[in-house]
């Protein structure tokens, strides 16, 4: 998963965001654990969630990083 650009998208009708990295869908995540969870299962070890929050690797789409829930 190295190098590959990961997309955080807006907030679906229950607040969830669907992540996705590369062609790969990792998962709906509900907060910014969740993102760091599936960046894990992913490849990517030793991230907490402020790494999360300030990485050029992660597109937020619909809103940054503390943008969870419906809008």
């Amino acid at each position: 998963m190295h190098g590959a650009a990961v997309i955080v998208y807006p907030p679906d009708e229950g607040g969830g965001r669907r992540v996705r990295a590369g062609d790969a869908i990792l998962g709906r995540a509900v907060g910014l654990r969740d993102v760091v969870e599936f960046l894990r299962r992913a490849g990517l070890e030793g991230l907490d969630e402020s790494d999360v929050e300030r990485s050029e690797l992660i597109q937020w789409r619909g809103g940054g990083p503390h943008v969870w829930g419906s809008q």
